[in-house]
């Protein structure tokens, strides 16, 4: 007899505390469920189950072999969803968070050929600058960027960006331009307010040297876009990622403040709840992402 529908046979009697029940269960008969334990104990040489006119219960034996038993089911039964959901057509509702300026700038331009790819998907982007949790508040995947501080998270890097301090010629020209990261205690600094570590710079000074800047600062926005609108207009120096500035340095809006410095890099990932397997609607995305960005980043944009 088939070893799992042995294994099955028995762990079902032990869930349902008889083999009446079990039967019902398994949508067989209850001959066929005692056939399928006895062959079991046969094959094993031993009693696992202690059977009485009233109930029966599995022996010290049988509820040893029971734990491992379920587990093994517990398995084969993922296993054989997760090949179903590999051949099953991706579909349903998509819910993705995504850091405002990331999601304006470069997810929203691809989503119209992803639903054009995947019809039967609808998707919910939700633009905000906080750290959700995907689980409790419902989402399915994130699209985060730099040091991932979830290690429960399942990732898959997407691309990466570089990451400079930058300002507008208009500004170096009245203001000057900082030779050294210590100058910039001398000048108009423009702070992401919603950084976890507050108004503080963390950069890499040429000797190799990690390096915190903390300075008020003149202006502080949650957001990255606004950021570069105010160095653009001249109102100091922003420290951003080369996904936001890359356009406007292309036109010469804005210049690297020290370009003596080593370039800082982000990884840019998907992240989304662990589990075995993958749905396919999520898979589906991270791999169109994984395809749209592979000719991008980290200083191309």
């Amino acid at each position: 007899m088939d070893r799992l529908t042995e294994m099955e046979a028995f762990a079902t009697v032990v869930d349902q505390g008889g083999f009446t029940d079990a039967a019902k269960k398994m949508g067989i008969s209850k001959s066929a469920v005692s056939k399928h334990v006895s062959s079991l104990e046969a094959r094993l040489g031993a009693r696992l189950l202690n059977r009485t006119t009233r109930r029966v219960s599995p022996t010290e034996i049988g509820l040893a072999y029971y734990d491992r038993a379920r587990r093994v089911l517990n398995d084969a039964g993922e296993a054989d969803a997760l090949v179903t959901s590999m051949q099953s057509a991706p579909s349903g509702l998509l819910r993705i968070s995504v850091a405002t300026d990331f999601g304006v700038n470069h997810l929203s331009p691809v989503l119209g050929d992803f639903l054009s790819e995947f019809p039967d998907i609808t998707v919910n982007m939700v633009l905000n600058n906080r750290y959700v949790e995907l689980i409790s508040e419902g989402f399915d995947m994130a699209v985060r960027i730099g040091e991932l501080e979830d290690s429960s998270l399942r990732a898959r890097k997407l691309t990466e960006t570089t990451k400079r301090m930058i300002a507008s010629p208009a500004y170096f020209e009245k203001y000057g331009r900082p030779e050294k990261i210590d100058d910039l205690n001398d000048h108009k600094l423009l702070h992401y307010s919603n950084q976890s570590s507050g108004n503080v710079w963390k950069v890499t000074a040429p000797s190799g040297e990690k390096r915190q800047i903390r300075t008020a600062g003149w202006l502080s926005v949650n957001d990255g876009q606004s950021l570069l609108n105010a160095a653009i207009a001249g109102l100091g120096i922003a420290y951003l990622p080369s996904f936001l500035y890359s356009e406007a340095m292309e036109q010469g809006l804005v210049v690297d403040a020290i370009p003596e410095l080593p370039t800082e890099t982000q990884g840019i990932y998907a992240v989304y709840p662990p589990g075995r397997f993958t749905q396919p609607k999520v898979r589906a995305f991270i791999d169109f992402l994984v395809h749209s960005f592979a000719q991008k980043g980290p200083s191309e944009w």
